[in-house]
């Protein structure tokens, strides 16, 4: 059984996808990428991308009854793989230890453009 999550607070989809879609107790949440979801358009900078991402995933977490503290694996996508640390940092503004599991990878491009895209699933 799926059930959809969906946020008018978070941005909208840009494609024929969910915001997240919950199974059981596992929510799966769609790549975020850092548009802000008012104006729908990237924030400038690279830190300013990271932490807008890191605010669309915990909406649509918390969209879903959890927070980012329930996230179990982090997929994260760079466009430009030395900025890697600048996640860590955010990483722990956000999360409380344990962290999650996380993969990074450098990508050639993003979505509009985005110089960060992160996905992630938790467990309620």
């Amino acid at each position: 059984m799926k059930k959809v999550i969906q946020t008018d607070k978070a941005p909208k989809a840009i494609g024929c996808y969910s915001q997240a879609i919950q199974s059981g107790n596992t929510v799966y949440l769609s790549g975020q990428i850092p548009l802000d979801p008012a104006t729908m358009q990237i924030v400038e900078g690279v830190e300013a991308q990271i932490s807008r991402v890191f605010d669309n995933l915990n909406t649509v977490a918390e969209a879903s009854g959890a927070d980012l503290n329930s996230i179990v694996k982090l997929t994260v996508y760079l466009t430009d793989i030395n900025v890697a640390p600048l996640v860590n940092e955010a990483m722990t503004k956000y999360f409380k230890e344990p962290y999650p599991a996380r993969t990074t990878f450098q990508v050639v491009a993003l979505p509009k453009g985005a110089l960060v895209e992160i996905d992630a699933i938790l467990v309620m």
